[in-house]
């Protein structure tokens, strides 16, 4: 969870979508804000580049790496798509946005629950990729719903998506407020070998 726990009950949407706590393209990091986006090697919190193994004081990254696809943009507030450190993985939640398209605003990958839960797994996906991860290395899952009903048909987008992971990763299940249009969040915890 992050910083905008207080005001969304989950991690503020920092997938594809950015914050919520403004409105507006700019606000959603996913019309083409460059930044953090892109940044390889060695960064910190603020997706500043730091030394190689640098201190963890301020400033430096504490062997923590941010991961950011190609697909995200730079989030509009101070956080990761995903953070590596070591063997451990944090992808923070992740929507049903599609890829970002410079100048372009943000869109749904569609209004219904099965449309938002492939994309948003595969905006998981796509962190998990960047970090050099699979679905096979995800120990830990967390899916934020915005209406109980919507369980049954999540589990089922849920199974097929990862009908080919040999050990399912842990699993749990929370039912939040999202920004209007979004139905479904995900964040995720690997460990790499």
């Amino acid at each position: 969870m992050s910083e905008n726990d207080e005001m969304t009950g989950t991690d503020g949407m920092s997938g594809m979508s950015g914050a919520n706590e403004a409105s507006g393209p700019d606000a959603t990091g996913v019309t083409g804000v460059t930044g953090a986006a892109g940044v390889t090697g060695p960064t910190d919190v603020a997706g500043r580049a730091g030394a190689p193994g640098a201190g963890a004081g301020r400033g430096g990254t504490g062997g923590k790496t941010a991961v950011t696809p190609p697909t995200h943009a730079a989030p509009p507030a101070r956080f990761s798509h995903g953070v590596r450190k070591g063997g451990i993985l944090q992808v923070a939640g992740q929507v049903g946005f599609l890829p970002a398209a410079p100048g372009e605003p943000p869109a749904v990958a569609g209004p219904t629950l099965r449309e938002q839960t492939r994309q948003t797994l595969a905006n998981v996906e796509a962190v998990l990729t960047e970090a050099g991860a699979t679905w096979d290395d995800v120990v830990m899952l967390r899916v934020y719903l915005t209406d109980v009903a919507h369980f049954a048909e999540m589990n089922e987008v849920y199974d097929a998506y990862l009908a080919d992971v040999a050990v399912p990763p842990a699993r749990t299940t929370v039912y939040v407020g999202l920004p209007q249009g979004l139905l479904v969040e995900i964040d995720a915890l690997a460990v790499l070998d």
